[in-house]
């Protein structure tokens, strides 16, 4: 799937590239964003190893990987990702806003214009995991027109949006 560059007002969602390893390690680096998806942060050549990975794409060939970088526009600095992973009809999508730029907004921007992008494509639904604590992601998946199901996964609640009626 070709993702091109997404524009909102004050977000530009750039195709992730091994590139920007670097500035994103920085912006990835507090261990508080890791309080709900597992993990620590990753050194700047561990995540540049990832985005090698993301870039080349999925082994499997009914899978597309789409990263985007958010690039924060009037300081020109990145300030955290999207992504979906498209298998057939349905994306499950994936946010993270670094620590510092967090409570403005800009998770929400960038995930209501990543579900917008995906809803003029050949998609029929958007998904979501949320852990049932992390009221931040839940308000950004609300924004998104993405709504809670009973269904849960790996200690997650699953969220869902029908893009086709």
């Amino acid at each position: 799937m070709d993702i091109g560059t997404i524009r909102t007002t004050r977000l530009d969602l750039l195709p992730l590239q091994v590139s920007h390893a670097d500035e994103m390690a920085v912006v990835l680096s507090d261990p508080a964003l890791h309080t709900f998806i597992g993990g620590s942060p990753g050194t700047a050549e561990a995540l540049r190893l990832r985005y090698e990975r993301l870039v080349a794409g999925s082994p499997d060939p009914a899978v597309s990987w789409c990263n985007w970088v958010l690039r924060e526009t009037s300081e020109s600095r990145l300030v955290g990702t999207v992504q979906a992973t498209v298998t057939g009809p349905t994306a499950e999508i994936a946010w993270v806003v670094g620590t510092p730029w967090q409570g403005r907004g800009y998770a929400s921007e960038a995930a209501r214009a990543l579900v917008d992008h995906l809803s003029v494509r050949s998609l029929h639904t958007v998904i979501a995991h949320i852990h049932p604590d992390h009221l931040a992601s839940a308000a950004v998946a609300r924004a998104a027109g993405l709504a809670p199901t009973a269904e849960m996964r790996d200690g997650e609640v699953r969220w869902r949006r029908s893009l086709r009626a």
